[in-house]
């Protein structure tokens, strides 16, 4: 059996791989196993019509007929069942089936058999590691069984002989071949699916940091209009109509509670400004709406909008003093405009620290988050102006990415989704990559065939052979000429580099002069024989010279190839028909495998591309999959982290068991006021974290009427946020509960930071048991020591925390 052809083993996938493998190499798995069945199925058919023409008797014809075809037949239920799946037995069976027929058929086709026979089992034995690619054994079973068919056959057909070694020896070059090509190109594609899953990764992971951080935003932005505003007010004092506290602390505790969805569905803006809460007695707000719908636009943006409309509204109950205010939507373009305007007495929005959470948070950070902006415009004695405007410019109102918090889809200009494009599609990086890696991969094969059987195979067709060429020595210089240009190709290759351009024109004009040479120094009936060495060996040489080629630039080298051959033939005068079916057979073996090698390569351009989207709909899944843990996490911890403390209070409020009348009840409030304060503080891009933490407890404090002084001693230095809560905790506690006045120190030192608050316990100098115990326990796990002295209502708080030996080293000094 002769190598040309058989060394196709480029494209082989039998081993099953320990890990599960991703969309590139299951693609390729697929498309492998598709074009082995074809493969085997268009050979066997042109092949065996070859035979049955060649063969040696015209008795003999129907006999080999009646074989070949059922033969035929079984290969084609195979490739039918790529179409409606069988199970695996059947198809054993069936392929079994064809290697038997086929090596039965031998005897029947006289002396033309080897050929035929060789070809068709040839092939099959490389197409059965294609076509059980996730089940390596019966691939190596069936290659086995094959090669027992073709022995048998020659047994059969040379009674008295033993079979002969050089067609068994061949079979097992091609599944070694096979084998080792195998690990070439599926090894490429895992290695690249292996990287894109990694960028994949670190997509995924900055898309759920990203879209956490959002939630986080809009969670502490609904904290803020909910339950912080709602203790707020009623830690501010007595005297006041407490009738719509119940109804809303409930809400508040409801809003606290609801898990953030993934819906992305649109909402009608107008509707939803129908439903602004508008308070009732002195919080209450009469609102003249001049709103113009429906008004649909995503529910991200809509929501963005009624909150922070919501907000504003609360903010001028409390501070325009003035009880009336106008609200105005209308659509412009492809976005809408929300306006609410009042009479009152106005601010300087400038003046307005960022800390103050209503507007940076609530008003202006929602907005920001959903791709619009918010517009205030407002002076003392003036009145104020807030405008909402979504999209904020021109720009897509829609983005196909992961979603956003509070069941949005992220929005174009969002920066939740950077990665991800327009359509939904993969990045075209990964796609490229991806593309390289199999056409890489398919060259090395290319390279290793065309070198084992060049050396293996060829060398010894070229010197057992010396006799029939004229000249010798043009021969054997084509063969030096050949292996020099599989020499030059290789080394960037071997470096995981491209071929270069020059390379490339100068080795395939190279491959075909070797043609023409071969060609006219060999007789023109020896050509396609055992003489001819170059005849199958050229196209391997050309292949991974041309692999990241168009197809069509591989087709036209085989054509010149056998071009040249063909003319060589004529030139010398009509061949007979036996000659011709010879040379028939050899064409499609050699030629042909060849060719359907270059288009299978050919076909890893729209596979990557599919793969890719493959790809990018699995990570997408698991984006999704991972963003609904996490928040999911996320909010259990932090409706956790409320549970001591805050829910309790609201629970109390919103069904009658505590009064706001009580001033325990509003010192409690006072202190949870100021916890969420700094909780709203802890995600602020400072220089001093813990400073700007205590100085929102302070304001808090501060619009009780407290008088706070805050004092710094030393440089400052890197704080965990784990102990930044567990030092300004105990400060928020007495902040809360003071009165009159109090004063907040902190002390660097190049080994510890200290933070103490001298104030009074509103209380009789008492505290909730639970509490303390509370705060001891967070001490104890956050290695943070707190001191606590009374001296009748004063009280003086510290707290304390030594820094690890690491960090000492790196701390400023």
């Amino acid at each position: 059996m002769r190598h040309r052809g058989y060394g196709e083993c480029a494209k082989v996938f039998a081993a099953t791989p320990k890990e599960a493998p991703g969309a590139g190499e299951r693609l390729l798995i697929r498309t492998l196993e598709r074009y082995g069945v074809r493969l085997r199925f268009t050979v066997a058919g042109v092949c065996g019509a070859l035979g049955v023409v060649s063969a040696g008797s015209a008795g003999a014809a129907p006999a080999a007929t009646c074989l070949l075809l059922p033969a035929l037949l079984a290969c084609g239920l195979c490739l039918r069942s790529q179409r409606r799946p069988v199970p695996l037995a059947p198809r054993w069976v069936l392929d079994a089936a064809f290697v038997v027929l086929v090596g039965l058929s031998q005897p029947l086709l006289g002396d033309g058999a080897d050929p035929t026979v060789e070809a068709i089992l040839g092939i099959a034995v490389i197409t059965f590691q294609h076509e059980w690619a996730t089940r390596p054994a019966v691939g190596l079973a069936l290659a086995g069984l094959g090669a027992a068919a073709s022995a048998l056959g020659d047994v059969l057909s040379s009674p008295g002989h033993g079979p002969e070694a050089a067609p068994l020896v061949a079979m097992l070059v091609e599944v070694s071949l096979s084998r080792a090509a195998h690990v070439i190109v599926r090894s490429r594609a895992r290695a690249a699916d292996r990287s894109a899953a990694s960028r994949a990764a670190s997509r995924r992971e900055a898309d759920v940091a990203a879209a956490r951080r959002a939630t986080e935003r809009e969670y502490l932005a609904t904290l803020h209009d909910t339950a912080a505003a709602t203790l707020l007010m009623v830690s501010q004092g007595d005297g006041r109509d407490w009738s719509w506290l119940p109804l809303r602390a409930r809400q508040d505790l409801e809003a606290l509670s609801t898990l953030p969805g993934f819906e992305t569905e649109n909402v009608d803006l107008a509707a939803l400004l129908g439903c602004v809460p508008q308070g009732a007695g002195r919080a209450g707000v009469r609102l003249e709406s001049r709103v113009n719908g429906p008004l649909t636009i995503p529910s991200g943006p809509g929501l963005a909008i009624f909150n922070g409309v919501r907000e504003a509204v609360t903010n001028v109950a409390r501070h325009s003093g003035v009880r009336d205010a106008e609200l105005r939507a209308w659509a412009e373009g492809v976005g809408v405009v929300v306006e609410l305007s009042d009479a009152g007495r106005g601010f300087v929005p400038e003046a307005v620290s960022a800390r103050r959470r209503g507007l940076s948070g609530s008003v202006v950070g929602r907005m920001r988050a959903v791709g619009g902006s918010v517009s205030i415009a407002s002076r003392p004695g003036a009145g104020t102006r807030v405008r909402w405007r979504w999209p904020d410019g021109p720009r897509d109102v829609r983005t196909p990415g992961i979603d956003g918090p509070s069941g949005v889809r992220q929005t174009a200009g969002a920066a939740e989704s950077p990665h991800r494009s327009a359509t939904g599609s993969p990045p075209t990086a990964v796609v490229r990559f991806l593309r390289g890696q199999l056409l890489h991969g398919a060259q090395l094969a290319a390279l290793m065939i065309s070198l084992v059987a060049q050396f293996g195979v060829s060398l010894g067709q070229l010197t057992a052979y010396q006799g029939v060429y004229r000249p010798a020595w043009a021969q054997t210089a084509a063969y030096v000429c050949l292996a020099a240009v599989a020499a030059v190709a290789a080394l960037p290759l071997l470096r995981g580099r491209r071929i270069p351009p020059v390379v490339r024109r100068l080795g395939v004009g190279a491959v075909l002069v070797v043609s023409a040479v071969c060609a006219f120094t060999l007789a023109p009936e020896r050509l396609t024989g055992a003489q001819d060495w170059a005849f199958g060996l050229l196209g391997w040489h050309a292949l991974y010279l041309l692999a990241d080629q168009p197809v069509r630039t591989f087709a036209a080298f085989l054509g010149a190839h056998v071009g040249i051959n063909l003319l060589v033939v004529l030139l010398a005068g009509a061949p007979t028909v036996a000659r011709s079916a010879a040379m028939g057979v050899a064409t499609v073996s050699d030629i042909g495998f060849q060719l359907s090698v270059g288009v299978l390569v050919g076909l890893f351009h729209g596979m990557a591309s599919t793969a890719g989207d493959e790809a990018a709909r699995e990570e997408e899944l698991r984006t999704r999959e991972r963003l609904h843990e996490e928040t999911q996490r996320d909010h259990r911890e932090r409706y956790r982290a409320l549970t001591a403390t805050t829910v309790p209070l609201l629970v109390g409020l919103g069904h009658g068991a505590l009064s706001p009348h009580d001033k325990a009840v509003r010192l409690r409030c006072g202190v949870e006021a100021a916890r969420l304060r700094r909780l709203f503080a802890e995600g602020d891009a400072v220089s001093d974290p813990l400073l700007n933490e205590l100085r929102a407890c302070v304001e808090v404090t501060e619009h009780q009427g407290v008088t706070v002084s805050l004092a710094v001693r030393g440089r400052p230095g890197e704080v965990p946020v784990e102990v930044r809560r567990e030092l300004v905790d105990p400060v928020a506690v007495v902040l809360g509960r003071t009165r009159s006045t109090a004063r907040v120190t902190v002390v660097w030192t190049s080994r510890a930071v200290h933070v103490s608050v001298v104030g009074e316990d509103s209380e009789d100098g008492g505290c909730d048991p639970a509490e303390v115990a509370r705060a001891r326990g967070r001490a104890a796990d956050a290695e943070v020591t707190v001191v606590r002295t009374t001296r009748g209502s004063d009280v003086w708080v510290t707290a304390g925390w030594q820094r690890p030996a690491r960090v000492r080293e790196l701390a400023p000094t």
